[in-house]
């Protein structure tokens, strides 16, 4: 990826995954309908703290709170910024 962004701290730099279009049995979602993602692809993170060092690395697959974070739109592509301590697990 050529972001030119480094989080600072304990800062995670997320691309969420797409949202489902289809369920499970195959109806169709609308748009309006479609929940947010809880689940994305961690594209760069910061260097930690000097008590609690960085536990992802960049390209891990990661879940999160559903309000977690803070979205931001770089190079025409949607992204979130979070805490580490937001991630709730690798997946």
């Amino acid at each position: 990826m050529g972001l030119n962004i480094k989080p600072l701290a304990d800062r995670v730099l997320i691309e969420p995954a797409a949202a489902e279009t289809k369920t499970a049995s195959g109806i169709i979602i609308p748009d309006n309908a479609k929940e947010k993602p809880q689940k994305g692809t961690v594209v760069a993170a910061g260097p930690g703290t000097k008590d609690e060092p960085i536990t992802v690395k960049v390209g891990d697959t990661v879940l999160y709170g559903k309000y977690a974070g803070t979205e931001l739109k770089l190079e025409g592509s949607d992204y979130l910024i979070m805490r580490e301590s937001d991630i709730l697990a690798i997946v």
